[in-house]
């Protein structure tokens, strides 16, 4: 079992930056490959970003590509994602995930356990 807690959303202009963190609890962090996914209002959940094992490797929607980078620390059972350039189409709740599937990692179906979110809104 992982519980996951994200933080470090907020309101922010657009070309602004904001750092999202996700803790996880339990001992086996480095045995989950992470990602991050967002929902913006009557909108279907989308993929962001994922990350492996060890963070050798990383993945990107194309959206995000350029702007936003995810990082883990497995001493500290964290994962991040910097976003800078952020436009007002990033405006949504941001989700971390982990996942134990060896499948594709922007499918939300691939994940085991989620956070509960925390919001970024852009403003232009």
């Amino acid at each position: 079992q992982v519980q996951l807690v994200e933080s470090g959303g907020g309101l922010v202009q657009a070309g602004g930056s904001l750092r999202l963190s996700c803790a996880a609890s339990g001992r086996t962090f480095s045995s989950y490959r992470m990602g991050w996914f967002r929902q913006a209002p009557g909108k279907e959940r989308e993929f962001v970003a994922a990350i492996s094992w060890s963070g050798s490797r990383t993945y990107y929607a194309d959206s995000v590509k350029g702007r936003f980078t995810i990082s883990r620390d497995n001493a500290k059972n964290t994962v991040y994602l910097q976003m800078n350039s952020l436009k007002p189409e990033d405006t949504a709740v941001h989700y971390c995930a982990a996942s134990m599937s060896l499948g594709d990692l922007d499918k939300p179906l691939r994940y085991d356990y989620w956070g509960q979110g925390t919001q970024v809104t852009v403003v232009s």
